[in-house]
């Protein structure tokens, strides 16, 4: 009979996820082995998680207290909150934003406040795991186009009409490294009378030269029919997420999400850092500073056999998950931390190298990258 300790199917030894034990000092990554490794593999896009103005933010605010103590409807809000909010909506070019914990607890509630079991959702295949979830709890139907499809899209909007639909789809997809085409998306919302739910999380302080995302980029932010999520564990190097939409819609968010009304509000130090992230992206030195490193990087690596991508992400397609881990091993001996991506993460048979660059990489580790990439090619590893 099943207890606690069989509960769960073995894993085989090559999919198991592991929590290694690593102490982060800036760029770098400290092992438990003494081992120091470059991180390659992060979301600090800025580098702004260990920005000494980010970081003075945080201890100012922890002066006060640790944690906020309640949910947010519970004790109220801090007013640096209702500040950060108004700011985040001035400079995403929208009516008005709400803050949520994280990015999963903003997509699986806001899809569960949007729709219900007689209406429905039309996903990108490679959307998020919280997208996927929140549009399954959200009992609506759900109907999932190919990847980048827009064809199939319109076709699937055509064969299930419904009173209240709505397309949701990631910005730049997180493990592909590829973006969205937003105009076609608000195209069809509004040739098929749908919401466009877009999770930015990548795309925002790291697209468009002001760092404003995707959608500022093709110039629909604000858009009555366009719904954006945005994160501050990213770019902004903190914690916690951020919807943004018309303020009819975030004003009935702000009575039917449950993730957000039933958890605890993010801490000030959280929300005071995030807030002077925010400053700096605006400033736009950290911003332009990663466009150089992607350029300099994506430069060294043609012919190499990388994915398209024109982001921050940057995706070596290797296939078997043996071969990939072989490529990361190879790389962590040359000083570089680039975790092979393995199902169920990624499809069958697509294991790969996600590369990720940032403003805080120097010229030599990204030229010290590429030169250790072409030896473990060399080697026949990728």
């Amino acid at each position: 009979m099943p207890d606690a300790r069989n509960w769960f199917e073995p894993l085989p030894e090559y999919r198991r996820r592991r929590f290694p034990a690593c102490r982060r000092e800036g760029i770098e990554l400290c092992l438990e082995d003494g081992r120091r490794l470059i991180n390659f593999a992060g979301n600090d896009y800025l580098g702004l998680s260990t920005h000494e103005a980010v970081c003075m933010g945080a201890r100012g605010a922890l002066g006060e207290a640790v944690g906020s103590g309640a949910s947010r409807l519970v004790s109220g809000d801090d007013p640096l909150m209702h500040r950060l909010e108004a700011k985040l909506a001035r400079w995403k070019g929208f009516e008005s934003c709400l803050l949520v914990g994280s990015g999963m607890l903003a997509n699986i509630g806001l899809l569960q406040a949007l729709a219900g079991r007689h209406d429905h959702i039309f996903a990108d295949r490679l959307n998020h795991a919280s997208l996927v979830d929140g549009a399954r709890l959200s009992g609506a139907s759900l109907h999932r186009f190919h990847h980048l499809d827009m064809a199939q899209l319109a076709g699937l909007l055509v064969r299930h009409p419904a009173e209240r639909r709505m397309i949701v789809s990631d910005g730049v997809f997180s493990m592909d490294g590829d973006c969205a085409n937003i105009p076609a998306l608000l195209a069809l919302a509004e040739a098929h009378d749908t919401l466009l739910v877009v999770d930015d999380a990548h795309g925002t302080g790291t697209l468009g030269r002001d760092g404003r995302g995707l959608t500022a980029l093709h110039g629909v932010a604000g858009h009555p029919r366009l719904i954006e999520v945005g994160t501050f564990g990213k770019a902004f190097g903190g914690y916690g997420a951020f919807i943004l939409g018309p303020a009819e819609l975030i004003d009935g968010l702000r009575q039917r999400q449950r993730t957000m009304i039933y958890s605890t509000a993010l801490p000030v130090a959280v929300i005071a850092a995030a807030e002077t992230a925010l400053a700096l992206i605006e400033r736009g030195e950290q911003v332009q500073q990663l466009h150089r490193q992607l350029a300099r990087f994506r430069a060294g690596i043609g012919g190499l056999g990388f994915m398209p991508s024109e982001t921050a992400i940057q995706p070596l397609l290797i296939g078997e998950d043996a071969a990939a881990l072989a490529m990361s091993a190879r790389l962590a001996e040359a000083g570089f931390f680039v975790p092979a991506i393995r199902p169920p993460t990624v499809p069958e048979g697509t294991s790969r190298l996600r590369i990720t660059l940032s403003a805080a990489h120097t010229d030599e580790q990204i030229d010290g990258l590429i030169a250790a990439l072409k030896s473990a090619m060399e080697h026949g590893d990728g």
